[in-house]
């Protein structure tokens, strides 16, 4: 179960008592952090694990929308800062528009607190410096239902219900608006790894565009690929944990080197 820390931004997944690294989730769009709930049982015991909860959603419902990746980042930036005195490396981890709010989030924390985080974890989003001209948040409702139909992340019981669809647009549509917009300097880099995770199958992210990720990093860089469409990762919940883990545990944290492809 998720249980509300005391900021409204974090939802702990699951503490142990000596850990050997902290991941923190970044949610896709119109997600919330209850997504990777059912991740936390196939991370090894010795991690902590965190989501970040985005406002307009779920316990945070009647709390307004922050309309900008960087605004996210910049809100969430303040409770994470708390890692940066602790031992316990921290490792970021985002999907699709999460990816893009976790990258930002490890700029800021890396300015601020050299070392931290100590790892970025990016799945089902192209590189900050790969533009798409989307405009999905101008569409009518049945086009923004339709195509969460189609990436295959929102369960039907969800995309057909009226009344759900009615609660949610809103923040999918806003989520959708902010990464629509965000234009990032193409130069910008993280001083830390960067493992990119992608479908076999997403017809959004093709293989060229994940690989631009390593442009943004000065340090290791690896990618990896897994049966599956845009949402990819729920139907290899283990796999995904396993491979994070191994990076978290073993991964060079130095600069400059390209440890896969």
């Amino acid at each position: 179960m998720v249980r509300a820390s005391r900021d409204p931004w974090i939802r702990e997944l699951r503490r142990g008592r000596q850990p050997v690294a902290h991941v923190v989730f970044f949610p896709h769009a119109g997600g919330a952090a209850t997504f990777f709930t059912p991740f936390a049982p196939h991370f090894p015991d010795e991690f902590d694990l965190s989501a970040v909860q985005y406002p307009g959603r779920q316990e945070r419902l009647a709390e307004p929308f922050v309309p900008t990746v960087e605004g996210l980042a910049d809100q969430v930036v303040p409770s994470l800062r708390r890692y940066a005195e602790t031992h316990v490396p921290l490792v970021l981890f985002g999907h699709s528009m999460g990816a893009t709010v976790a990258f930002e989030t490890a700029v800021r924390l890396a300015a601020a607190h050299p070392g931290v985080p100590r790892h970025l974890v990016v799945s089902g989003r192209s590189a900050p410096s790969v533009h798409r001209s989307e405009g999905v948040h101008h569409g009518s409702d049945q086009e923004v239902m339709d195509h969460l139909a189609a990436l295959g992340g929102t369960g039907d019981g969800i995309v057909h219900s009226p009344d759900l669809m009615e609660l949610l647009l809103p923040a999918i549509r806003n989520d959708y608006r902010a990464v629509e917009l965000y234009r990032p300097a193409v130069h910008t880099t993280v001083p830390v790894p960067v493992l990119c995770l992608t479908g076999e199958q997403d017809a959004r992210v093709t293989p060229e565009d994940a690989a631009a990720w390593k442009r943004h990093t000065s340090g290791d860089f690896r990618q990896e690929s897994f049966p599956g469409g845009h949402f990819f990762l729920s139907e290899h919940r283990a796999a995904v944990a396993r491979l994070v883990a191994d990076r978290a545990r073993s991964a060079p944290w130095g600069t400059g080197r390209d440890s896969g492809g």
